[in-house]
């Protein structure tokens, strides 16, 4: 959740000014968050108090009214600030940049055990998008999304398989399986490199044309903070790259300490609480097998 964070924060600046580089400072002074966080926020705090669609609505339209100046879309904001509470078709790429959570909650050990998508956690990922973006394409990113989230977890995070062995010591491997999984399941082209990508790539808001870039910049990344810089290199719609591509490589590396606490000065008290809050609720989740951590099934 916090990689989405500090994807959109460090994204903000760049959306609408657009840089095709990953030379550039990581944060500046004049670096925000926009309605990607705040709707990430909203998912988690939907979580927590239940996971239901009427939950994932109050949540979004309780944030987004705290937060209405973050930047949402023309459609979404329509939406948001009214009595309305039905999905309007939308496949913009909200779904995915709002999705995080989800994909924290998904079982590993029944994934280790079986082979078989914990399904439970994977339809939290579908209504989270569904209570707006209910257009497959929509759906479709969300569902990549926590996919990816997951499979990161349970790849780096070593999990032991019973019909294979590890394989968090081969990053290359995790990424690979990854691909694989993405393309076949979902149907997107991760084919084209980011240099072949970055030279046409222009601002777009959909999901179909943000979240293939988002992932490929994390299968092309080296770490946290090289993925970021990945994303953001590619132009187009920075913020929601970013913050999608930062959600799957904090599964997958972690944050490191100095970048989450920069990353926090930029949020108010309400938006440290949800996270403090997510910390705790998320901890048993968060156990791997490559830390030595046990018990993740009793926690279930």
């Amino acid at each position: 959740m916090l990689g989405a964070i500090v994807g959109d924060i460090v994204g903000s600046v760049y959306e609408w000014n657009n840089i095709k580089t990953k030379d550039f400072p990581l944060f500046r002074e004049d670096c925000f968050f926009t309605d990607d966080t705040v709707m990430t926020c909203a998912v988690a705090e939907a979580l927590m108090n239940g996971g239901e669609k009427d939950d994932f609505i109050d949540a979004m339209k309780k944030f987004g009214r705290m937060y209405p100046d973050a930047g949402y879309g023309g459609r979404f904001a329509a939406w948001l600030f009214s009595d309305n509470r039905e999905p309007y078709n939308s496949f913009g790429n909200g779904s995915a940049m709002r999705v995080s959570p989800c994909g924290w909650v998904m079982n590993c050990g029944f994934f280790g055990r079986t082979g078989l998508a914990p399904y439970v956690g994977r339809g939290l990922a579908e209504l989270s998008a569904a209570v707006t973006h209910n257009h497959p394409e929509g759906i479709k990113g969300a569902l990549a999304t926590a996919d990816a989230i997951f499979l990161c977890r349970f790849y780096f995070g070593g999990w032991a398989c019973d019909y294979e062995k590890p394989i968090n010591d081969n990053p290359a491997e995790c990424k690979r399986r990854i691909k694989e999984h993405i393309e076949a399941e979902f149907g997107y082209d991760l084919s084209r490199t980011l240099d072949e990508i970055r030279p046409g790539y222009q601002f777009n808001e959909t999901c179909q044309d943000t979240v293939p870039q988002a992932i490929t910049a994390f299968l092309e990344s080296s770490d946290f903070e090289d993925a970021i810089r990945n994303a953001i290199s590619l132009g187009g719609d920075s913020d929601t790259l970013a913050a999608i591509t930062g959600s799957i490589a904090e599964a997958a590396y972690g944050i490191p300490k100095d970048i989450k606490e920069k990353a926090c000065t930029y949020l108010d008290e309400p938006l440290k609480v949800v996270l403090k809050r997510w910390e705790k609720y998320v901890a048993p989740w968060m156990r791997s097998p490559a830390r030595g951590d046990e018990g993740y099934d009793d926690q279930l």
